[in-house]
């Protein structure tokens, strides 16, 4: 009976380790909009403000996002090449998505000191990035152990569901126009419907893209100028040039129809691009931009107006 004393204190210690170590969540949550999870720690819920995971004093916060298929690759090549002369050293991980790299590194914020973790994860057509902070004061709940513990649930899904997609976005889309592809852009933010399901090329063949901008014109004189310098920031464009560009009601509100011809992609696809914006008063104007081809778009330009006049605001 002499070892009965040790194996009880052993016992003890045993479980208030445990007892300190905050539990996960019985099966992985996927944050709304986005195609990786994990199973937060108990005390996480879901954000507010980000996409992601928080406390309730929102000390403890986990965000989850994308990234493109690119970013993973990357860092495993870095990793498999040179692990030393990476800025913050990696370790690998196993998680229920596969292999995965992440990292902890000590640094300060508006609340003092924190302890930050990041971890990237392969998912087919994307990578799956995970970022977690713990203020000081809960590093004692929140261990590193504990941390790992949850970035090694982090799973992925093919596809977010379109009604979650959807339900999403601040306005109600009843026309999908055949597009085999439906994804958030941003979650809540934008909308892609596109024909290619390989994101390195969309522009190869017809796809929208639905959103909004944070601004409007005050005047209805400075509509034409706002459309204008609206359609020279769209992403991805070379050699543009505006063909038309009109007012034009959409659903009954006032709008603009901005044409382009330009070249896009990797290998310089001549495209046709149009932009119809849609004033709804306030500071907010909803954007709606569609490309296809020049060879397509005598076909892809009605399927772009039946999508347009399919959208109404929540």
């Amino acid at each position: 009976m002499k070892h009965a004393a040790p194996l009880f204190a052993l016992t003890m210690l045993t479980a208030i380790s445990v007892a300190h170590r905050p539990a996960l969540a019985a099966d992985p949550v996927f944050p709304p909009g986005v195609r990786v999870g994990l199973a937060p720690l108990v005390g996480l819920a879901p954000a507010k403000t980000f996409v992601g995971f928080e406390t309730s004093d929102q000390g403890v916060k986990v965000l989850v996002t994308e990234l493109p298929a690119a970013a993973f690759n990357e860092v495993e090549t870095a990793f498999k090449a040179n692990p030393a002369g990476m800025a913050a050293k990696p370790e690998s991980i196993e998680t229920t998505a596969g292999k995965a790299f992440y990292t902890i590194e000590n640094a300060k914020d508006a609340t003092g000191n924190v302890r930050r973790y990041s971890m990237i994860v392969g998912g087919g057509n994307f990578s799956g990035y995970v970022a977690v902070q713990v203020p000081e004061n809960a590093q004692k709940i929140y261990t590193d152990d504990a941390v790992r513990q949850m970035l090694s649930s982090a799973v992925v899904r093919k596809e977010v569901p379109l009604p979650e997609q959807l339900g999403l976005m601040p306005f109600k889309i009843s026309e999908m126009s055949d597009f085999k592809t439906v994804r958030t852009l941003a979650p809540g933010a934008a909308l892609l419907l596109a024909d290619s399901s390989d994101e390195n090329s969309i522009e190869t063949s017809p796809f929208v893209v639905i959103g909004s901008l944070a601004s409007a014109p005050e005047k209805a004189e400075d509509r034409g100028r706002f459309a204008q310098q609206a359609a020279g920031t769209i992403p991805g464009l070379r050699e543009g040039r505006i063909t038309m560009s009109e007012p034009q009601r959409i659903d009954g509100m006032a709008g603009w129809e901005t044409r382009i011809d330009a070249v896009s992609g990797k290998n310089n696809t001549p495209v046709s691009v149009v932009q119809w914006l849609r004033f709804g008063g306030g500071k907010v104007t909803m954007r709606i931009i569609a490309s296809a081809p020049r060879d397509d778009w005598a076909k892809a330009f009605p399927r772009f107006r039946a999508v347009r006049d399919g959208i109404e605001p929540r």
